[in-house]
């Protein structure tokens, strides 16, 4: 059930599904682990090399993604400029993220079918951003009668701190997002997306693709900020399912690139319902994984990844993770469902690290592989 993780086995991995898929991710069990981004990079280029896999996406927002894109596409600019621009979440630190972007731009400059890059998170965290990109870059792609001007734009959205205020995070009266001028605004961005699709003919494909984009993510914050308003006990689990809503809707767009290799939290590429301790709640929510596989079936895939030894983090070795510790190899993939049956007794792991995920063993059956890592010893702090 588990082999050396190579371009090999990852080949044969592919084959073992039921469907070649569109979208195969590829989960974080903790962020800021170089040595799970460099085997990452390594997936990814013998996807490329041996597999036909053109584009990569990453837990990132989604607009900032367009500087790594364009990077890509024309060389343009300053490589430290692109990774702090482009990347959110700190992830332009990560000097595997640094390697994989200039791999892939290496790769454009010598081959006639270009690789992509997509950020498919909001602009987001647990507080969201100004929806002032999205709107006005919608606003400008379009064509008359626009339901509004760019001046009346502007008046609506007031300054960008009104709605970056990272204390409404905790404090739903600190949010401007059930406002009058924010419920006005949904109600504009629902007429720019209608017009949209009134004149998408009239746009090139490069501008229809960006339009949608820009579409998705002004209707998406706006829906957040009014959720950020929310003073019931549901707030924060209905923040997580629309977070991941539009991180499922930005897959879906990315997967008509694909085929593509995604790179999240195991936690937002799962099958399965999502849960997370949140202060005194459990949160629980639709993952972007549940929601992709609704909408591709077979055609997506997902490898969720587990570390052995984390740090000073050891895991039991009744658990998961100190069963496979045991394998002769650094890094491994193994055949989840088959281990399902192997560990089913096995105890849930406690980490003493709170930004690990550990696996759950009642939840192997609903993953196609699990891509281990033995021992990481290069993590960064999270938050």
């Amino acid at each position: 059930m588990a082999r050396p993780l190579d371009g090999a086995g990852v080949s044969a991995f592919l084959r073992a599904l039921p469907a070649r898929p569109l979208l195969l991710g590829l989960g974080e069990a903790r962020h800021f682990v170089e040595e799970l981004g460099e085997v990452r990079n390594e997936i990814f280029r013998h996807l490329v090399e041996h597999e036909g896999y053109r584009s990569f996406a990453i837990e990132s927002d989604c607009l900032m993604g367009l500087v790594v894109d364009d990077y890509l596409a024309t060389g343009k600019g300053a490589l430290d400029d692109v990774m702090e621009r482009g990347f959110s979440h700190r992830f332009g630190e990560s000097a595997a993220n640094r390697e994989l972007v200039r791999w892939m731009r290496a790769y454009n400059e010598e081959h006639e079918e270009k690789l992509r890059f997509f950020g498919f998170d909001g602009p987001l965290e647990y507080w969201a951003a100004s929806p002032r990109q999205a709107l006005t870059a919608l606003h400008a792609l379009l064509d008359g009668p626009l339901p509004c001007t760019l001046e009346t734009l502007d008046t609506l959205l007031g300054p960008d701190e009104r709605w970056s205020d990272e204390a409404a995070a905790m404090d739903p009266a600190r949010s401007i997002g059930r406002s009058e001028e924010a419920q006005r605004l949904r109600v504009i961005a629902d007429d720019l997306v209608a017009l949209l699709e009134t004149q998408a003919p009239r746009l090139s494909a490069a501008d229809r693709e960006r339009a949608e984009l820009y579409a998705r993510t002004a209707v998406g914050l706006l829906r957040y900020h009014h959720g950020m308003a929310d003073d019931s006990p549901a707030r924060w689990s209905r923040l997580s399912a629309l977070r991941d809503a539009m991180m499922a809707a930005n897959l879906r767009a990315v997967a008509e690139h694909g085929p593509a290799l995604v790179f999240s939290s195991n936690l937002h590429l799962q099958r399965g319902r999502s849960s997370m301790a949140f202060g005194d709640q459990v949160l629980e929510w639709w993952s972007a994984g549940a929601l992709t596989a609704t909408h591709l079936g077979d055609r997506y895939a997902f490898l969720a990844s587990a570390l052995g030894t984390a740090g000073e983090d050891v895991p039991a070795p009744d658990t998961v993770e100190g069963v496979l510790s045991t394998l002769p190899w650094e890094h491994a993939l193994v055949d989840a469902r088959r281990l399902a049956g192997a560990v089913a007794d096995a105890a849930p792991r406690v980490s003493r690290d709170f930004a690990y995920f550990p696996l759950d063993p009642a939840g192997l059956a609903a993953i196609d592989g699990v891509v281990f890592l033995r021992r990481a010893v290069r993590l960064r702090k999270v938050g």
